[in-house]
């Protein structure tokens, strides 16, 4: 499987555990010229920017560490673009973070979400 497929894999992990958590899938992969915001949802009255990480197995770290300062800025700036496409600057919103750990076969391991991440 390639690293496209894998990121799909791991994209659809995490719409499956949000939706389990009573998350309300908005969008996915929303793109501008700044980048890709992988899923919009609604939760708990927020709208919810998610950045969905994986990797193959945990040996280097996990997942979800590799969502820096400068990752977080991106996304930062995408919601607020997308804010503005939408018209929806009043809605309290918040950043998640989704965690997918994979085996060496490609199966999902382990999914962990950190809600208001950054």
């Amino acid at each position: 499987m390639d690293k496209i497929a894998r990121g799909k894999l791991a994209e659809d992990a995490a719409v499956q555990y949000l939706q389990s958590q009573g998350y309300r899938i908005v969008e996915r992969n929303f793109r501008s010229l700044l980048g890709e915001i992988d899923i919009i949802t609604e939760h708990e009255g927020y709208l919810v920017f998610v950045e969905v990480r994986s990797r193959r197995g945990s040996r280097f770290g996990l997942p979800q560490e590799t969502v820096n300062s400068t990752k977080q800025g991106k996304v930062r700036r995408m919601a607020t673009q997308y804010l503005k496409l939408k018209g929806a600057w009043q809605r309290p919103c918040r950043f998640d973070v989704v965690g997918v750990i994979l085996n060496q076969a490609d199966n999902i391991q382990s999914v962990e979400l950190i809600k208001d991440a950054f």
